[in-house]
C-alpha cells in the first residue's frame, strides 16, 4: 500500500472521531439543553404549584380576615385584619365535634375493612390463577366507572330494605362499593411490584406461606398500604352526596355539616371558611404522620402487569 493512501486514511479516521459523540450524550442533542430546559421546568413546577395552593391559601385568608371583609366585592390577595371569631362563630353555629367524631369514625373504618378486605383480594388476584379471574379484574374497573350519583336510589332502596337507612353502619357500607374497588386495583400493582422469588425463597427456608408473607410481603407493602389507605380515607373524609342522602340532620357528617352555613339570609362565608380550615386539619395530621410512608409509596411504581 502507497504512503499516499495512508495519509488519504488518516485525515478521516480523525474526523470520524472527531465526530464520534462523547460518553452520555445522545446523537444530534445540542449542548446545554438540559440546562437551558431546566427554567422552563421550574417555572411550569411553579405554576403547578401555585394553581394548586391557591383554593387553600384563599380559605385560610378568608378564616382568619373579618367577616365583612370576606364578602367584599373588591377583595384584597393579602390578609386585611387577623381575627378568631370565625372559627368560634363555626363553633357556636352548630354542633362541631359531633359531626367530626362520626366523620372520623366512619372514615376510619372505611380504611380498615377496606384494607383488611382489599389486601386479600389483591392478593388472591396477583398470586393465584383461578376461573373467572380476567372477569374480576374487569369487573374491579368497571364499577370505578360507574357515576356516584348513578347509584343513589339502588343504594337507597337496599339500605332502607336492611334497616340500614340514617345508620354509620349503612354509611360505612355506602362507602366500600367504591373505595373497596380502589384499594383492590392500587394494591394488586404493589403485590405485583414484589417478585414471587422472595415469597419462594422464604418458603425453601421453611416459612409457611402465611409466614412468607407476613414475614417478607408484608414489610415491603407497608409503603402501598400507607399511600392507599391515605387515599382512602380522604375519599370517605370528604364525600358528601351519601352523607347528604342516607343521614338526617340528627347524624350528619361533617361534610354536611358545612351546609349549616347557608340559611334563607345568605351564606357566612367567612365562619365557612374556618369550619372547612378545622376540618382539614385531620386531613394535614395524617399526612404529616406518614409523609414519609406515602413518598415512598409512590415511587414504588404501582404499574408492572
Amino acid at each position: 500500500m502507497s504512503t499516499a493512501a495512508v495519509a488519504g486514511r488518516e485525515p478521516k479516521a480523525e474526523a470520524r472521531k472527531a465526530r464520534k459523540p462523547r460518553p452520555g450524550s445522545k446523537p444530534g442533542s445540542k449542548s446545554g439543553s438540559k440546562s437551558g430546559s431546566k427554567p422552563v421546568w421550574n417555572l411550569l413546577g411553579l405554576l403547578v404549584f401555585v394553581t394548586a395552593g391557591f383554593p387553600v391559601y384563599w380559605m385560610l385568608n378568608t378564616a382568619i380576615k373579618p367577616a365583612k371583609d370576606a364578602i367584599d366585592p373588591d377583595p384584597s390577595l393579602l390578609p386585611t385584619g387577623l381575627t378568631l371569631a370565625n372559627f368560634r362563630r363555626a363553633l357556636a353555629i352548630a354542633d362541631f365535634w359531633g359531626p367530626v367524631g362520626r366523620s372520623l369514625i366512619v372514615s376510619l373504618a372505611v380504611v380498615v375493612i377496606g384494607m383488611a378486605v382489599g389486601l386479600l383480594a389483591a392478593l388472591a388476584i396477583s398470586r393465584f390463577t383461578f376461573a373467572g379471574r380476567k372477569a374480576v379484574i374487569v369487573a374491579i374497573l368497571a364499577v370505578q366507572m360507574i357515576p356516584l350519583v348513578a347509584m343513589i336510589i339502588p343504594v337507597f332502596l337496599l339500605l332502607n330494605a336492611l334497616d340500614q337507612y340514617d345508620r354509620l353502619s349503612g354509611l360505612v357500607l355506602t362507602y366500600l362499593t367504591f373505595i373497596l374497588p380502589f384499594t383492590v386495583w392500587t394494591l394488586r400493582g404493589f403485590v405485583v411490584n414484589i417478585p414471587r422469588e422472595l415469597e419462594e425463597a422464604a418458603m425453601v427456608d421453611g416459612c409457611s406461606r402465611t409466614g412468607a408473607f407476613l414475614r417478607v410481603v408484608f414489610p415491603l407493602l407497608a409503603p402501598g398500604l400507607v399511600a392507599t389507605s391515605v387515599y382512602a380515607f380522604i375519599q370517605a373524609w370528604n364525600e358528601y352526596l351519601y352523607a347528604l342522602m342516607l343521614m338526617s340532620q340528627e347524624h350528619e357528617t361533617a361534610t354536611v355539616w358545612l351546609g349549616n352555613f347557608t340559611t334563607k339570609h345568605g351564606t357566612e362565608y367567612a365562619p365557612m371558611m374556618a369550619g372547612a380550615t378545622m376540618m382539614a386539619v385531620p386531613i394535614v395530621v395524617l399526612f404529616l404522620l406518614v409523609q414519609r410512608k406515602m413518598a415512598a409509596g409512590l415511587t414504588a411504581g404501582a404499574v408492572k402487569g
